[in-house]
Order: C-alpha cells, then sequence, then structure tokens
C-alpha cells in the first residue's frame, strides 16, 4: 500500500517584481504554467495530493486555469492564507493586506494536510529529480520518531541563480547531512564570476559562495507535527514584533530552526543534482520557456522529462 504524501504549493503571493500573478504566466509550449510541470513531477515521483495555498480572491482564476487541468489526475484541495486566525490581542492584523510570511502560510494548510507533506513555491520550477528525492524521504519518514525528522531538499548554488540579477537563498551550513545553520541572503554572481551573499540581517557581512554550497529553495519536506509548532510560536512572534505588525515576516525557516535549538526536529538535507529555473525578474522568462522547451519530448526524437501535452489522457 502506497503511503500517501501530499505537496503543498505555496502561491499566495503576488510577483510584484515579475509585474503580475506570474503563477500563471504560460512557459510551456501549449501554455502550461510553471505549477504544471511540478504538479507533473510530483505526480511521477509518487504524490497523491496537492494543496494551493492562495488568496481568496484569486481562487476563480486558479480553479479555472490549473485546477481545471489537473484535478482528473490528482487529487486537489485549496487553502486561504487569511488573517483571521491571529490571536484575538492582535485584531488590526486582519485589515494587513501584506501575507504574514511562510509559516503563518503553513499554518493556514492544517486543517487540509493530516500525511507528510512537502512545501514549495508556486514559481520555481525544481526539476523532477527534486521531486524524487523528497517522495523518498517522505515514505520513509517516521512520524512518531521524537525529535521529528524534517527534511530540505538542497541545491548547488550555481543551479539556481539567474543573469538578470540577485535572488533570494537560503545559504546552508550542512554538518553529517543536516542543517546546522542557514542564512537568507542576496546572491547573485559579480563582474569577476564569482557568486557572492548578502544577507538580508544587515548585521552580518557579505560573502563569497562556492559554486557547489549548498542553498535551500524552500522545498521542505515536514510531517503535520509541524502545525502545532508553529500554532505555539505564533503568538510569541507577533508579541516580539508588536512594534512592527504591518512589516514583520513569520518565516517558515526561523520557525524550522528553532524546532531544532529545542530539540524538537532535526532537518536532514537531501541533495538534488536539479537545476532550478524561475522568473525572479520579467527578462527571465524568454530563458525559462526555451529551458522547459528542451525538456519537452518532441515527435521526432521522443526523448524529454515531459511530453508535448503535459495533461493529456
Amino acid at each position: 500500500m502506497n503511503k500517501d504524501i501530499t505537496l503543498v504549493i505555496l502561491a499566495a503571493g503576488m510577483g510584484s517584481r515579475f509585474g503580475g500573478l506570474k503563477q500563471i504566466e504560460p512557459m510551456g509550449p501549449n501554455g502550461e504554467f510553471i505549477i504544471d510541470y511540478s504538479i507533473y513531477d510530483a505526480l511521477q515521483a509518487g504524490f497523491n495530493k496537492v494543496v494551493f495555498l492562495i488568496k481568496e480572491e484569486n481562487y476563480e482564476i486558479f480553479k479555472e486555469t490549473i485546477g481545471a487541468r489537473v484535478e482528473p489526475h490528482i487529487k486537489v484541495e485549496y487553502a486561504f492564507q487569511k488573517n483571521d486566525n491571529v490571536p484575538l490581542y492582535y485584531e488590526e492584523l486582519k485589515e494587513r493586506q501584506k501575507p504574514l510570511g511562510t509559516a503563518h502560510a503553513i499554518l493556514c494548510c492544517q486543517d487540509k494536510v493530516q500525511e507528510p507533506f512537502m512545501i514549495i513555491n508556486a514559481d520555481d520550477f525544481y526539476g523532477r529529480d527534486a521531486f524524487q528525492k523528497g517522495a523518498e524521504f517522505l515514505k520513509k519518514m517516521d512520524t512518531k520518531k521524537i525529535p521529528h525528522e524534517y527534511g530540505m531538499v538542497g541545491y548547488l548554488v550555481k543551479n539556481t541563480i539567474t543573469e538578470n540579477g540577485a535572488v533570494k537563498r537560503g545559504v546552508c551550513n550542512v554538518e553529517n547531512g543536516f542543517l546546522t545553520k542557514l542564512v537568507e541572503s542576496s546572491v547573485g554572481r559579480v563582474e569577476d564570476g564569482t557568486i557572492m551573499a548578502t544577507p538580508l540581517d544587515e548585521s552580518l557581512e557579505k560573502f563569497e559562495v562556492a559554486e557547489d554550497d549548498t542553498v535551500s529553495m524552500n522545498m521542505l519536506l515536514f510531517d503535520p507535527s509541524i502545525f502545532g509548532y508553529i500554532q505555539d510560536k505564533f503568538p510569541l512572534f507577533l508579541e516580539k514584533n508588536k512594534e512592527k505588525l504591518e512589516k514583520c515576516e513569520f518565516l517558515i525557516p526561523d520557525v524550522l530552526f528553532e524546532s531544532i535549538d529545542e530539540n524538537m526536529a532535526t532537518c536532514e538535507v537531501i541533495p538534488t543534482t536539479a537545476t532550478w529555473y524561475g522568473v525572479t525578474y520579467k527578462e527571465d522568462a524568454p530563458a525559462v520557456r526555451e529551458s522547459i522547451k528542451k525538456l519537452v519530448r518532441t515527435e521526432e526524437d521522443g526523448e524529454g522529462d515531459y511530453p508535448l501535452h503535459l495533461w493529456e489522457k
């Protein structure tokens, strides 16, 4: 009997730098979105449910586009990132327009997920190998073990950067296969070809990153125990940031490291050789389309990871 594993796609953000709702920008030869390829790869790897975490006002457009395509192939659920789950004494947050961050996004999915799950960003093309490695980890996960066995699919930094500007990446320290440190940074090549990371924490200095160093693409693996942990940490986060409630973000890497520091969980790093493609900047779109085109099978050569018409039965 196959183990139930779920893919949670974080799609509540708007692509401000790209200039629109980039999650539904056609990228494949027949109008496929990046999300289409993620779900297709997840299906091939053995995932049997997908949960879209979206803004409620985008429900119809998701349902009519990507939802209509994939619902015949995999169980689909929708969750909404809303601020109606904030503690009563932070009522003003219910009027905040900006999402509260990725940890809050995951918390908003708790009623839809009762099995081991992997989170991804909607607008990142992760590659077949990454989904296969993630699925293998989830299928072997012992959900009763303490500390809990969480995971992260780790990418080579050289496989995750764009020529059009710096990108946000979590630069990782890995010891004996486990994550020990992650520095959220703006990462990109400089004029001499080296890769530099500028930490988002302004108290930290810039540092050079080797091409084969590990970075996080927010491809994280959890069991449902993470929901209770996030729920416990949420009011503590809000209290700590009560002077900047309009701007603060409750982020899953921060929560993950708290769980590690408190011996509640470990985070195994699962290496992948996959190459990331994404539309961080509008100028990235042509290159992403061309890269995907090269992975699509044609009638002439019959080779490639994806059929020409992705969702044909």
